[in-house]
């Protein structure tokens, strides 16, 4: 299954039961990548980050199923001290790196994480820095596969032209809908990939990761409306063609969404936030839902 299980709310607005019964869908589904961060979700009352990790740690210590699971985290935008944001967030030393590494394995129970992110650019330390802290991790066995998100292309490309081992995954904001070109999002931080993203990832063979996938329920829910970056003629046209595809496979728009970024000649693996049973047993049909050309063109052309 090419999807994977984003966890922000675990361990903060769900509880150590709820959290357990999503996995245990998820995992039980076929669902093998999980992810989250250091951070999640330090910007909520009571919370100070890490609370995630924690929640995942315990799970997977219950169920005895690391094996079974892609186990990505992140590094860079913990705050250093609560109550602060990403304005005094750890950033990507080799010192921070360090770490936050050392505090994600223990929260997590494991001995390596599959795929380490840099969670947000750092331009006060320089790369060969920044680089050398995650290539040490890869040496020792503690980390897998490096990524990185939200960073501009040209950083990713110096960051990769230092040598091996280096940035393999791309972690950025990304759906179906697509908003006005430079319109800033609520979400601190947010990077919407673009055109030039896209050419970079498909020449250099690089995988694609999409946060923020289904735009916080934005498709289908009355209660979530679509943030104004995306109201422009693209978006009605947008939204007329998915839901005339999702009434013709007789599947929802959010499976559309997820079937067309996962399916496409470049695959795009989109993360999926779910608070409920519910909410998970509505995504995960869109492994199995295939978009044939003719579909896809309709989809593709529609804006």
């Amino acid at each position: 299954m090419n999807i994977a299980l984003g966890t922000i709310p675990f361990g903060t607005t769900l509880d150590d039961t709820a959290s357990f019964a999503i996995l245990d869908r998820f995992h039980e589904a076929g669902g093998s990548m999980i992810d989250t961060a250091n951070c999640y979700s330090f910007w909520l009352d009571g919370a100070v980050g890490g609370e995630s990790e924690t929640v995942i740690g315990r799970w997977l210590a219950a169920r005895g199923v690391r094996k079974d699971i892609v186990l990505g985290t992140k590094a860079g935008a913990q705050p250093r001290t609560p109550g602060t944001g990403l304005e005094n967030a750890e950033g990507l030393s080799a010192k921070s790196i360090r770490a936050a590494a050392e505090g994600s394995l223990r929260r997590l129970g494991t001995d390596h994480i599959d795929v380490y992110w840099a969670h947000i650019e750092d331009r006060t330390v320089p790369l060969e820095e920044t680089m050398g802290a995650f290539g040490e991790l890869v040496a020792n066995g503690s980390v897998g596969r490096l990524g990185v998100s939200n960073h501009a292309v040209w950083r990713v490309e110096r960051a990769r032209a230092l040598g091996r081992p280096t940035y393999t995954e791309l972690q950025y904001r990304y759906s179906y809908l697509l908003p006005r070109p430079g319109t800033p999002f609520d979400e601190s931080g947010h990077y919407h990939a673009n055109s030039e993203l896209f050419d970079y990832a498909h020449a250099e063979g690089l995988t694609m990761w999409a946060y923020t996938s289904l735009i916080s329920g934005g498709y289908t829910r009355t209660d979530k409306p679509l943030h104004e970056a995306y109201d422009h003629p693209g978006t009605t046209r947008r939204l007329a063609a998915l839901n005339a595809v999702a009434d013709e496979l007789g599947a929802t728009p959010n499976q559309v969404v997820l079937a067309w970024l996962m399916g496409g000649d470049h695959p795009i693996t989109p993360i999926i936030g779910v608070s409920s049973l519910a909410q998970l047993d509505e995504l995960l049909p869109a492994a199995d839902l295939k978009l044939d050309d003719e579909l896809r063109e309709r989809l593709d052309t529609a804006g």
